[in-house]
């Protein structure tokens, strides 16, 4: 049986091992774990030829996970995603093919870039835990995550994400352009032979096991009354600013408390800090507030916004 140190130890093994094939992304790659720590989905933000895809499938190669990713385009039903009745002249009877959701890790390559229909029954999936093909429900694997990855620079033929299906995301994580010595590392890989299609050097360094006791043990994390009140505070804070036309829920609250003990414990302490609380503040916020029309035109950024209300909200002491 796996003790909470020894999953804690294969998860932080995580790291090292995505580093074979992706250079210096330790904070995304915290953040998905993190996310799977809390049964939450995580979308990936960054230009295109950061690696995002790479690094989904790299965790997956070291979690040995079932890993299935698909290509969102304008032409993708919904039956792509969930599966559908195929009938079967043998047996005169329609069976169920599964899609490519029924897997552990799935990407969901350019989400923004299919219809709102398909969107819909990704949604299903995402918060139910299960999809409906001629209503019949059928549960999805656990562990299940959805890393759904977008572009921030190009809107020609895309969709934008309701808020809905936004507020269904645990965290939103920027994927940035690497700093001039890493951009050298990556370069120095790739001529040197290194093939991002083949990821054979990474070996699995934790399991389904590990990550099932390692949500046991963040589930036992304390979080004292002043830190709920904190994140209370700082949600309630973003309602009342005038720069903001949607503030956060207390579903996004919530998901703030649980990144936040995941944290907590990922750290090796058993109980919440309310410097746990800022580090996810903005991932886990920053998708879940929407700005002014004129607060964007004066140049906000919902980060930026956020970096205001942690300053202003007073910490626990």
């Amino acid at each position: 049986m796996t003790t909470p140190d020894g999953s804690r130890e294969a998860l932080a093994a995580l790291r090292a091992e995505v580093a074979k094939a992706v250079v210096g992304q330790d904070a995304v790659v915290t953040g998905l774990v993190i996310a799977l720590l809390c049964r939450g989905h995580v979308l990936l933000e960054g230009v295109p030829g950061v690696a995002k895809t790479l690094l989904v499938r790299t965790l997956a190669a070291a979690l040995s996970m079932d890993f299935k990713r698909v290509q969102f385009t304008p032409d993708l039903m919904p039956g792509d995603i969930t599966g559908s009745l195929v009938y079967d002249a043998k047996t005169a009877a329609f069976e169920f093919h599964e899609g490519p959701v029924f897997a552990n890790l799935l990407l969901a390559d350019e989400i923004n870039r299919t219809p709102p229909k398909t969107q819909a029954a990704l949604l299903e999936a995402m918060e139910e835990r299960q999809v409906s093909v001629e209503g019949t429900p059928r549960p999805l694997p656990d562990p299940f995550i959805v890393a759904a990855t977008q572009n921030p620079i190009e809107y020609e033929g895309t969709y934008q994400l309701p808020e809905a299906q936004l507020d269904r995301f645990l965290l939103k994580l920027t994927v940035p352009l690497p700093p001039r010595d890493q951009e050298i590392a990556v370069l120095d890989r790739h001529a040197r032979g290194f093939d991002p299609r083949d990821l054979t050097e990474i070996k699995p360094v934790a399991t389904a096991a590990d990550l099932a006791a390692g949500r046991q043990a963040v589930s036992q994390v304390h979080v004292g009354p002043e830190v709920l009140g904190y994140i209370v505070d700082i949600a309630r804070a973003t309602r009342q600013s005038p720069a903001l036309q949607l503030g956060v829920s207390p579903r996004g609250a919530t998901a703030l408390l649980a990144a936040a003990r995941a944290w907590g414990w990922l750290s090796g302490r058993s109980y919440v800090t309310p410097d746990d609380v800022k580090a996810l503040a903005r991932p886990a916020l920053r998708h879940r507030i929407q700005l002014r029309p004129e607060a964007e035109l004066e140049g906000a950024t919902p980060d930026g916004l956020l970096e205001g209300v942690l300053a202003a909200v007073p910490v626990p002491r």
